[in-house]
């Protein structure tokens, strides 16, 4: 199991990037309330893990020309084409589709990328913005909405082995394809394994689409409110690596301090350390100037004390595209390995 393992915070000044609909008990009978949850006596504002995905997937549809699986849709269901080999997207974000009543046969394919909801690190003080709609004649329209300033975790994972592989196997999970599907693998001229229950697209078609979508992170762009709010949610701090493990090691390097969130530069480097004989490559810490400026010595001192100790791997410290664009050569070249 070889995993890239991703960690970013994005920086949310006066924003409502995902909505729960109306707040019901509101003064007003309009007031659309923002997501959160409850911790303690906290309250913490987030963006679910499927707007997070729907992000990322318009984004590669933007600046790698993804084309998208298409979309059907059948009473209360809808299910994308379930076709790994022609669309990107069912590769990477997986699927679950009925392919026919009389056969009972559903394909599912296991979401080679992951991702945690964005959290805010700190609880998050919701404001109240009450506006009216005046522009037509008669008594204006009140109306509310809600908005926060924070800086939002997350976290990702992307299973590089199960890009571009698909399984026939009869489990959930791993029936991806069926002998349906033999044109499609031949026309792609795949490698049939395991007697034929085993199917990969060859290894650069893998590289390419696993390297674009770490490559897309710098321009994700998207979330609600954004006509009044417009709020860069690209990472403003961002670490990635591969793993041998499907441990997520970056979790909690961002932390609530004195209400202010702060980069735990101390955790980061204990589980750099802890499980450097699992990180198999070099580690690349991204950061945007002007963003937590605070650490940038801690991080350059850690990296000093890091890149001296360690005989195995190299840590860098870069801007945020440059971060990513040199880890999406080491994507691209774990699969020439």
């Amino acid at each position: 199991m070889n995993n890239v393992n991703g960690f970013i915070l994005i920086d949310a000044p006066a924003s409502a990037l995902n909505n729960a609909g109306p707040d019901i008990g509101a003064k007003t009978e309009n007031t659309i309330a923002v997501k959160k949850i409850r911790r303690g006596r906290g309250e913490y504002v987030y963006v679910s893990g499927q707007a997070f995905r729907y992000w990322i997937r318009n984004s590669l549809e933007n600046i790698f020309r993804w084309e998208l699986s298409p979309i059907e849709r059948e009473s209360k269901i809808a299910f994308t084409a379930a076709n790994p080999f022609k669309y990107p997207d069912d590769d990477v974000f997986g699927y679950m589709k009925a392919i026919g009543k009389k056969s009972g046969t559903t394909l599912t394919r296991v979401s080679p990328f992951k991702c945690s909801p964005l959290i805010s690190v700190t609880p998050v003080n919701i404001v109240n913005d009450f506006g009216v709609m005046a522009r037509h004649e008669g008594d204006p329209v009140p109306y509310e909405h809600q908005f926060y300033s924070t800086v939002l975790k997350g976290i990702f994972s992307l299973d590089l082995d199960s890009v571009g592989r698909f399984s026939s196997v009869n489990k959930t999970g791993y029936m991806n394809i069926t002998q349906a599907y033999k044109e499609e693998w031949e026309t792609h001229n795949c490698i049939v394994e395991e007697d034929g229950k085993v199917i990969s697209l060859p290894v650069d078609i893998r590289g390419k689409r696993a390297s674009e979508l770490i490559g897309v992170l710098p321009y994700i762009f998207g979330g609600a409110k954004q006509t009044s709010h417009l709020t860069d949610v690209s990472p403003k701090f961002i670490v990635l690596a591969i793993l041998n493990c499907g441990n997520n090691i970056f979790m909690n390097i961002a932390v609530d301090e004195k209400g202010e969130a702060a980069i735990n530069v101390k955790a980061l480097k204990e589980v750099i350390l802890d499980y450097q004989e699992n990180i198999i490559s070099d580690l690349y810490i991204g950061k945007r100037e002007g963003f937590m400026d605070e650490y940038n010595e801690d991080l350059k001192h850690m990296l000093d004390e890091l890149n001296s100790t360690l005989s195995n791997i190299k840590v860098h410290l870069l801007t945020v595209n440059d971060a990513v664009s040199n880890f999406q050569q080491v994507v691209s070249g774990f699969y020439k390995r």
